[in-house]
């Protein structure tokens, strides 16, 4: 039986993670930690300084920021936080800039404004903005997530600090608590209304699907979603791919349409969903049903993730496509032990893809793991699964999400180092 705490966690985990974001949400921490660090200053600074965490590096390097007129990398972003973005919007800092301060972004990009450092030795998520106006400065850190700021400097007295691990526990949710079985019983019983949780999945489908169905309209990118509907046909195995894949598209090369996210990710937040939508539709199941189908999407990739850490060398798609797939397979009446099963068949097939930062070729991987969890989905509806000893997998669904988070959290941070220094172009 769920008790109470594990639900209101539950609920609070789901409330912390669905949020809105315009862009990627790694430029936009950036932008979102320049802006408040021009507030914190009080003026528009005539220098500024970031610092970032490899990781960060790696998803900025080749990724559109919006609003900026099509401008790529982490001044861009940076310059772009302190003319005209609001932080008061978090992770939407950058909707407040208008067309006609693109031409000052460009300006300062190419002028000495913003000189950029990579910091070794910090969190995998961590970004510092420093900005100065004669002899008065200010300074923000960013850690762990996207909007955490966890210090602030004013003239070299430090004005505001905190304990990240309390922070995340009492404010965040405590996702120690996340395990396949309660997702499930969560998802079966939990009152959507007491909650407020159906205007919170509601949301997400509203500007998942928008973005999604922006892709598919437009040229974005290289096209993934619309080039599989050209050449695989229209069921809904191939919409399930190429809506989750448009999405990326759209919002990878700049479109300036915000996105519900999912463990700090935009392309996670679409790949949770999308794929659930299509599978909905297309069973012809109620708007309850699928709001609760969405609830094992989000956990089940979050509870993953939890583990695996917020910016690895492990692809996101991969953990949010699995949990994209164990939803499919809750939709067509599949219970927990269906659903574990789903969820290993999943992640035995697809855990190597490598992260190798943001940017338009994040669709096709989206379509390669949403294609691998529909697979797995079909081999748990046969009752087949692959066996303890086999790779990865473990005895038992927690135990396989654990060995997965073990290889992305530590099996691969050697791999993560390697695919930075080959994106830096520098030796190892």
């Amino acid at each position: 039986m769920l008790t109470n705490e594990v639900c209101e966690n539950y609920v609070m985990i789901l409330k912390n993670e669905l949020v809105e974001a315009l862009g990627c949400t790694e430029p936009i921490a950036i932008a979102y930690a320049a802006a408040k660090a021009k507030a914190v200053l009080g003026k528009q600074p005539k220098r500024m300084e970031i610092g970032c965490s490899g990781n960060i590096v790696k998803n900025v390097k080749g990724v559109v920021v919006p609003n900026t007129g099509g401008l790529i990398g982490i001044g861009a972003a940076a310059i772009a936080g302190v003319i005209g973005g609001d932080p008061d919007k978090e992770l939407q800092v950058l909707e407040s800039v208008k067309e006609e301060d693109h031409k000052e972004i460009r300006r300062l990009l190419n002028e000495d404004y913003c000189s950029v450092y990579h910091l070794k030795g910090v969190e995998n998520l961590y970004i510092e903005a420093k900005v100065y106006s004669d002899d008065e400065s200010a300074e923000v850190c960013i850690s762990d997530s996207h909007t955490n700021i966890i210090r602030i400097v004013k003239n070299g007295q430090v004005i505001f600090e905190k304990q990240n691990e309390i922070h995340k526990k009492t404010s965040t949710g405590d996702r120690s608590l996340l395990n396949i079985k309660d997702i499930v019983e969560f998802a079966d019983t939990v009152d959507l209304d007491e909650y407020k949780l159906r205007d919170l999945l509601r949301n997400q489908i509203e500007k998942n699907t928008a973005i999604a169905e922006e892709g598919l309209k437009n040229d974005y990118g290289v096209s993934v979603g619309k080039t599989l509907l050209k050449y695989y046909g229209n069921d809904v195995k191939v919409r399930a791919k190429a809506k989750a894949a448009a999405g990326s598209d759209a919002r990878m090369s700049g479109c300036s349409l915000p996105v519900v996210i999912n463990s700090g990710s935009g392309n996670q937040g679409i790949t949770v969903t999308l794929p659930v939508v299509e599978y909905a539709r297309e069973l012809k199941v109620s708007e309850e049903k699928l709001m609760r189908a969405l609830l094992i999407s989000n956990l089940v990739s979050i509870h993953q993730k939890s583990l695996i850490g917020k910016l690895s060398a492990y692809c996101g798609a991969v953990s949010a496509a699995t949990g994209s797939a164990a939803a499919i397979t809750y939709l067509h009446g599949g219970d927990y032990e269906a659903i574990s099963k789903t969820i290993i068949n999943t992640t035995a097939n697809v855990s190597g893809i490598v992260c190798d930062g943001a940017k338009p070729s994040c669709a096709a991987k989206i379509a390669a793991a949403v294609d691998a969890g529909i697979l797995g989905h079909q081999l748990s509806t046969e009752g087949k699964v692959f066996r303890s000893g086999e790779g990865l997998v473990k005895d038992g669904v927690e135990a396989t999400i654990k060995s997965i988070g073990r290889l992305g959290r530590k099996g691969m941070e050697r791999t993560d180092v390697e695919i930075i220094n080959i994106m830096l172009d520098k030796e190892a």
